[in-house]
């Protein structure tokens, strides 16, 4: 189960119901890949985990067809009152099997679509019929964010009532505690005073890396002093190494970060930058955010709904470098602003991420749905 957003919700999802007492067995595939592994990373008492070497994120005919007979056969075998699948493809071979299996309740979340416009045609269409098809075989669809309803509506995935929104929550007490870490600026190599523009998002193509660095480029400019944060780790890392020495920016490089450590990351920022190209509600958004920071991103997906314009932070239109630096700027050089704009972001993730409304408000609807099936 490697590091990523969808995966934290899903463990932070099963976790919260083993801790009101219901029985959670976990179904991953094997996760290699330099975004790391996030079952080593998380206290895991009372989870049962079956890994099915046949869930693989490539499409793999074979393989596919044999997790879904796998899946079948743990479903019917173990009797289960729920399944609540993730991600595209697990999503569609998930809700079949249990479809096939007689599953009582079965549900899906949407984190981000298969389909987008940086895919082949061909497999847009492929995606989007898969998806049709699978939302015929569960009983609710959630989503981490409203545009990714509004996405899936407009593309004849299901029709508005069978889905729900239902944030994608963190565990809030490490970011809302958390303080500049005056010995991890130092082991950074991160002068005491200067200010930090972070961004928290793996190295890869997509994650808005090329706009995110042009951007620096013209912060860098006007405010030599400061200093940019990448957390995170991925195929790009050299290009964006050597990019920064050849622009003579101050630029800070993590690796990978233990989803329990990225708070004291974002505690270091003054602003938190996300330029993903694609996305379906930026959960590194919501860490700065209760982190109290700031926030900066692209007028896309889901970033609208937790950087609101103007009081949590700026989006501008997809790739506005200027846009972004001029934002960037503006920060840096309001600070009395931006405390107020990370304030207002902590009171709003307050309200709405906390991992254990989450678990509450999918109980609720576990419990509705099956009631409603007797």
């Amino acid at each position: 189960m490697i590091v990523g957003g969808a995966q934290e919700n899903t463990l932070l999802t099963a976790l919260g119901h083993i801790e009101k007492g219901h029985e959670v067995t976990l179904v991953t595939g094997p996760s290699p890949g330099p975004e790391g592994e996030l079952l080593k990373t998380k206290k895991i008492s009372g989870l049962k985990i079956v890994v099915d070497e046949n869930l693989v994120r490539e499409i793999n005919p074979y393989r596919d067809i044999s997790a879904y007979f796998s899946l079948k056969k743990l479903f019917l075998d173990n009797s289960f009152d729920v399944v609540h699948t993730h991600s595209s493809k697990a999503g569609v071979i998930g809700r079949l099997a249990a479809d096939a299996a007689k599953v009582p309740f079965i549900v899906h979340t949407v984190h981000g679509q298969a389909f987008h416009q940086y895919e082949k045609a061909w497999k847009n269409f492929i995606y989007k019929k898969s998806e049709k098809i699978a939302a015929r075989h569960c009983h609710k669809i959630f989503a981490v964010a409203q545009a990714m309803v509004d996405q899936c509506v407009a593309a004849g995935i299901a029709g508005p009532d069978k889905y729900k929104v239902v944030y994608s929550g963190i565990e809030l007490a490490p970011f809302l505690n958390s303080a500049d870490d005056c010995e991890l600026r130092r082991k950074l190599g991160i002068p005491d005073n200067a200010p930090v523009i972070g961004t928290v998002a793996r190295l890869f193509p997509l994650k808005g890396y090329e706009d995110f660095m042009p951007a620096a480029e013209i912060v860098s400019k006007k405010h030599p002093e400061t200093c940019f944060l990448i957390v995170g780790d991925g195929i790009m890392k050299d290009s964006l190494k050597n990019w920064a020495e050849s622009a003579k920016m101050k630029f800070f490089f993590t690796g990978l970060v233990p989803p329990s450590e990225v708070h004291k990351y974002t505690a270091l920022m003054d602003v938190l930058v996300h330029l993903s190209l694609r996305e379906g509600l930026p959960r590194a958004v919501v860490q700065g955010l209760a982190s109290g920071k700031p926030a900066v991103g692209f007028e896309l997906d889901g970033t609208p709904e937790v950087i609101i314009n103007g009081k949590t932070g700026f989006t501008v239109k997809a790739g506005d470098v200027s846009g972004v630096s001029d934002k960037i700027i503006f920060l840096l050089e309001n600070p009395e602003k931006a405390k107020e704009m990370g304030m207002a972001g902590r009171n709003m993730v307050s309200e709405k991420f906390d991992s254990r409304k989450m678990a509450d408000i999918l109980e609720e609807e576990y419990i509705r749905g099956l009631e409603g099936r007797k």
